[in-house]
């Protein structure tokens, strides 16, 4: 599988990221069985979050012998520097690790958030605290809402932004979903790119959802390979893989076959999704 550059961290990420979040509702065995996978197809690097169920406790066994054959990622959602220490030492704990190679402020999705965690108090004095200390190696920052991460960047020198980037959006851009400012700073500024959700379709149109994903996903081959091709086309370094592992085949198929999608393939994926309408956030999708 292919490698990038994950901007001024250097390393050399596998152009999929093993995405916890699918394997936090699991069992053992299952995790056990999906990360195999995805060390068999060559995926080096891992995104995680203690919000994600128990993904933690089924990756920490694996940080025991493979610690160095990934890079890990890891988030907080809490926002003051005290809730920060206690979400960066219990996942240390969970994890069975040392350090994280990249420690994450998660579901940055509007402006008073990023204030209160840079602010004197918040949750980036803990972080840089455990950076001192060798705990943490790189900082980043995720969520849903780019123009966000432009602002953010501004603020603060992330060395990696984690959002949403699919075909959808680049069918129907708005004020929350227009990435194509982020990708210009964060090249300018050698900032790491891992996008979420490339094989988003749209909200679920019922309550028949035979994946766990809280979006509806392309699940056929072809709209996965163009979906993915799309994403990967657009400067980022790698994509977390969906939220259910049925899906990782299709996805990992689509990286393997993946090769860089000229300006009117590009053009071509996102004329083919137009009748469908963008999702937002999470949040947003179990509103409706």
């Amino acid at each position: 599988m292919e490698k990038r550059r994950l901007g001024k961290t250097g390393n050399m990420s596998s152009i999929l990221t093993l995405g916890g979040a699918a394997i936090g509702t699991v069992t053992q065995a299952e995790a056990d069985a999906a990360i195999t996978m995805a060390m068999e197809h060559g995926i080096n690097h891992i995104d995680v979050a203690p919000t994600y169920g128990d993904a933690e406790l089924r990756i920490g066994p694996w940080m025991l012998r493979y610690r160095n054959d990934f890079f890990l990622g890891c988030k907080t959602t809490e926002r003051d520097k005290a809730g920060a220490w206690e979400s960066i030492k219990r996942s240390l704990d969970r994890l069975q690790v040392s350090y994280f190679d990249l420690f994450q402020f998660h579901g940055v999705d509007d402006l008073d958030t990023l204030e209160t965690i840079l602010n004197p108090g918040g949750a980036l004095e803990a972080v840089l605290e455990a950076k001192q200390q060798g705990l943490i190696k790189y900082v980043g920052i995720t969520g849903h809402r780019p123009n966000v991460y432009v602002k953010a960047l501004k603020r603060f020198d992330f060395d990696t932004v984690l959002f949403p980037l699919c075909r959808v959006h680049a069918a129907h851009f708005n004020k929350d979903n227009d990435f194509r400012s982020l990708l210009d700073l964060a090249k300018r500024n050698d900032v790491g790119l891992i996008a979420i959700k490339a094989i988003s379709k749209r909200v679920w149109p019922s309550k028949d959802r035979p994946y766990k994903t809280w979006y509806e996903p392309f699940d056929n081959q072809a709209d996965v390979n163009l979906s993915l091709g799309y994403t990967l086309s657009q400067g980022v370094t790698t994509c977390a893989m969906p939220s259910d592992v049925k899906l990782w085949p299709l996805v990992i198929e689509a990286a393997e076959r993946f090769t860089l999608m000229t300006a009117e393939e590009q053009n071509a994926a996102v004329e083919e999704v137009t009748h469908y309408q963008p999702i937002s956030s999470p949040r947003e999708a179990l509103g409706r």
